[in-house]
């Protein structure tokens, strides 16, 4: 009977039933066979539902699809232009920078690639990059910033991490700043090889205009506080992170629908209500999973796998290539959130008991996470850049790989120098 009921479970999977709905499924089996009450799936519902933190993320994603359904990319894109298109290979760096900050502030969710590679991508082509680079450049910037505050991966890990209460206890201000030089680090890669591979052509710069930058500066001027209201916010101590998630959703709200007037108020409850559907399959993915999370906890399994790889590792820094490996593999499969509420449980009480720090770990597993989404052959990012440019996705192949392999040095590094992750900690 068992088995017939796990091999119904693996069809659902495989047929496309949605993810919480497979995890619900394991865990009410799991508990009927440990013979634990299944109430107790609703009580880690509620328990999740309880958590002051979580109130973060509404509010982050709501800001986010406010920004995106602006102009504010378009106005990202020029003042970084007109900050740094006097230099040489300076529009891949604006790229990489607009990117990172917009991403973000959105997730990685596609929607830099839709916003901000549509200007990007003619806006290279019109200055003599190629087509290759340039398709490459905006598919793999697309999820550059997922290490930056208020990065929505960033609170799910830690939400999770907390609840499991394995290894040495942190804050989410404490790995917002642990992923500053993690991403910092991969935004300089890719800059310095983008002017590499560029130094032979004859690429037109932009000549620098000081009332171009300060026109720039004045049209951005209600985006650049937001930074500032992130940094001071949560770094300051001015705020908790719930806190300032209220304060950045209410400063966007009142930006783009009262001051800029691009969001009508009639297109207003659309945008909430699609924010809130991705929210909500977020927090109910995360409910069950942490209901799995128990069951896993019970059965000994992270026991288990750590004493089963333990007699084939005995070395720190092979598990960590290992998990690097397979997190890149779970990456091209899996969105992000689902691998972070399904994966972390598991990984984060092996990875602990080979010395690895919960905030390293988890900048390590969103580092992977990022280099994913344009891992071919099934990347998501892939498919959303050939869609928006109406390219063939084997071309997207071929473009990504070499920003793929800059990146992969940089999560190396990320991985074996555990003071990028830990510094500012």
């Amino acid at each position: 009977m068992t088995a017939a009921l796990f091999v119904v479970i693996a069809l659902m999977a495989l047929f496309g039933a949605p993810i919480f709905v497979v995890i619900l499924a394991l865990s009410l089996l799991g508990f009927h066979l440990a013979g634990v009450p299944l109430q107790v799936i609703a009580v880690e519902i509620y328990r999740i539902s309880d958590t002051p933190l979580l109130l973060a993320l509404p509010l982050f994603t709501l800001a986010g699809y406010l920004l995106a359904e602006s102009r504010t990319s378009t106005r990202l894109v020029n003042l970084t232009q007109a900050l740094l298109g006097w230099m040489p290979g300076g529009l891949s760096i604006i790229a990489f920078l607009t990117c990172a900050f917009f991403t973000a502030f959105t997730g990685a969710s596609g929607v830099t690639i839709v916003a901000v590679g549509a200007l990007l991508y003619p806006a290279l082509m019109q200055v003599g990059y190629g087509e290759r680079f340039s398709l490459g450049l905006v598919t793999t910037s697309g999820s550059l910033g997922l290490l930056l505050a208020p990065s929505l991966p960033l609170i799910l890990y830690g939400i999770i991490a907390q609840q499991l209460g394995v290894g040495e206890s942190f804050t989410i201000q404490q790995l917002f700043l642990a992923g500053i030089l993690p991403a910092l680090l991969m935004i300089l890669l890719l800059s310095a090889w983008s002017l590499w591979v560029n130094r032979r052509q004859h690429i037109g710069l932009q000549k620098f205009s000081a009332d171009e930058l300060k026109r720039a500066l004045w049209d951005a001027r209600w985006e650049l506080p937001l930074p500032v209201l992130v940094i001071g916010g949560i770094y300051g101590g001015v705020f908790a992170v719930s806190e300032t998630a209220a304060v950045i959703a209410l400063y966007v709200l009142i930006v783009e629908v009262l001051i800029y007037r691009e969001i009508s108020l009639k297109a207003l409850p659309a945008i909430v209500s699609k924010s809130m559907c991705m929210v909500g399959g977020i927090i109910l993915i995360l409910g069950v999973s942490l209901a799995m999370t128990n069951v896993l906890v019970d059965a000994e399994i992270p026991t288990r796998a750590f004493e089963l790889i333990q007699r084939h590792i005995d070395s720190r820094w092979t598990f960590l290539i290992l998990l690097n490996i397979f997190l890149l593999l779970l990456g091209a499969i899996l969105d992000i959130f689902s691998a972070i509420v399904i994966m972390v449980p598991i990984i984060l009480p092996v990875a602990v008991a080979y010395g690895i720090h919960p905030i390293h770990l988890g900048i390590i597993f969103l580092a992977n996470m990022q280099i994913g989404y344009f891992t071919p052959p099934v990347g998501m990012n892939l498919f959303i850049a050939s869609y928006r440019f109406d390219k063939p996705v084997t071309e997207l192949y071929m473009a990504a790989l070499p920003f793929m392999a800059v990146l992969i040095v940089a999560l190396l590094l990320i991985t074996y120098l555990p003071w990028l992750s830990l510094a500012l900690v």
